[in-house]
């Protein structure tokens, strides 16, 4: 209806599109292209550790300064966006959360062009540059994009349309080991050998899709929400103590993912593991974000309002089933690519992993607090048989994280916002700069695999350290201060 609202918790959000009907499903389409895009470029940072690694003779900690510069963006971003906030506004409610969008398309497209003269130049701390450009389009992005998520509807319904979008972010994140380790890695690679040119061509490209992207927003007419209630400045989210928390668990959540998704390529090649070549292992680090594509559509499905019985568990089951024959199809014909085959016996024990996630998710009882804690408990579990033995068994288990990751962000988010009413895009900017942890957490990883007294293999101790505090905050921590 022409000129409708919808009411949120203590905010009122208005459409204020003149003569035009609410259409939430097309916005919330047009904004999942945008979680796919940055979950695209996000997981190419993992194919550019060991393409820089390998191009300018790095250690471990020193690759680990892409995530670094990348993430560390984030952190300074959100920290520009809160002290603006604080002092004069919420810059988002002033703008609007489309301008927002285009702005950080704009900055995101800028930054994948810098690639260009970085590869023509050869100079490391170019390429570290551009990515924390990057990774300041991506937070405004962010800052932007999930807020207006979690209101294209109802607050209670928030998680599962978080998770919705998240699972698209992953899709992004499950295909680009696939086109992007070919297209660095072959294709674009010189008589076989990868060199500074071979991320060139494939920038450009993002660079070009971003521009794309944002005339497309430009010429979308978008739902307008406003709030009812004045712009206030200062620092007013901070007096919320489960959105503090909150900001730490992002800060944890990231980390730990970020950390491991990084390290997969080289702990695949060890001998221990699997010995595996660079071109085959991108195709299990697939598998690693595409179990996080998996989680969510399923959390999207679990989180929903209607209750869990054999019709929603069903529906979960196809969805799982369908989302892996997906990455297993793309990764058959990546792994093709190197003459040999990728059999479904091979990659057989993913499918017991999906099992056991469908089983957490029943337990989670569709509740998001409580399937935080319960995917934390479990990744915790992974991760010590991932340090404590070797060959197929620690190759699954550190393979089966990206499936209980899922959901994290999308339930630690909805659940630090809640009752924030007209701080929300405030709380967003603040835990969008817990995305810092995707900076330190690898980088302590790094510095742990360089250590020969501990090694890449003993390194994977740092991000259980993360998880265990996720199982807090989904324990106890997200009800702090709640009561007041």
């Amino acid at each position: 209806m022409a000129g409708g609202s919808y009411s949120s918790s203590s905010n009122t959000v208005v459409n204020d599109v003149p003569g035009q009907q609410t259409n939430y499903t097309r916005a919330l389409i047009v904004l999942t292209l945008l979680f796919f895009l940055w979950g695209f470029l996000t997981c190419m940072n993992d194919i550019l550790i060991p393409y820089l690694k390998n191009v300018f003779q790095l250690g471990f900690a020193q690759a680990m300064l892409v995530q670094f510069a990348f993430f560390l963006a984030y952190f300074i971003g959100s920290l520009i966006y809160f002290i603006i906030s604080a002092s004069s506004g919420d810059p988002i409610s002033k703008i609007g959360y489309k301008n927002g969008i285009i702005a950080g398309l704009i900055i995101s497209g800028i930054s994948c062009a810098l690639f260009y003269p970085a590869a023509e130049f050869k100079v490391y701390g170019f390429f570290l540059g551009a990515l924390f450009f990057l990774g300041i389009g991506f937070t405004i992005l962010q800052i932007a994009a999930n807020p207006y998520v979690s209101i294209l509807g109802s607050e209670d319904t928030a998680s599962s349309r978080l998770n919705l979008s998240q699972g698209f972010n992953s899709f992004g994140t499950t295909i680009a080991p696939l086109i992007g380790g070919y297209l660095v890695f072959q294709y674009f690679a010189v008589d076989g050998e990868v060199t500074a040119d071979s991320v060139k061509i494939p920038y450009l490209i993002f660079s070009l899709v971003f521009f794309l992207a944002a005339v497309l927003i430009k010429m979308t007419n978008l739902p307008t929400f406003s709030s009812d209630e004045n712009i206030e400045s200062g620092g007013g989210a901070l007096k919320y103590p489960h959105l503090v928390l909150g900001i730490l668990a992002i800060f944890f959540y990231v980390g730990g993912e970020v950390s491991i998704g990084s390290s997969l390529i080289n702990f695949f090649e060890l001998d221990g593991i699997m010995g595996l070549e660079h071109n085959k292992a991108d195709v299990f680090l697939s598998f690693y974000w595409g179990g996080s594509m998996i989680g969510r559509f399923l959390g999207a499905i679990s989180l929903s309002k209607s209750a869990m019985g054999p019709k929603k568990f069903g529906l979960m089951v196809l969805v799982a089933i369908a989302a892996f024959l997906v990455i297993y199809i793309g990764a058959y014909i990546k792994y093709s690519q190197s003459g040999e085959t990728l059999s479904f016996i091979e990659v057989s024990p993913f499918l017991l992993i999906m099992a056991i996630n469908l089983v957490a998710f029943l337990a989670g009882k569709s509740i998001a607090s409580r399937t935080l804690a319960i995917f934390a408990f479990i990744n915790i579990t992974l991760l010590i048989i991932t340090l404590f033995t070797g060959g197929v068994l620690a190759f699954w288990a550190v393979i089966g994280i990206g499936l209980f990751n899922s959901i994290m962000w999308s339930n630690i988010f909805t659940l630090a916002i809640e009752g924030l009413g007209k701080y929300k895009s405030q709380g967003s900017s603040l835990l969008v700069m817990g995305i810092l942890g995707g900076a330190i957490m690898p980088f302590i990883q790094g510095i742990m695999a360089d250590m020969e007294s501990v090694g890449l293999h003993l390194s994977f101790f740092v991000p259980v350290i993360c998880y265990i505090y996720l199982a807090y905050y989904g324990l106890a921590g997200y009800k702090a201060g709640k009561s007041n």
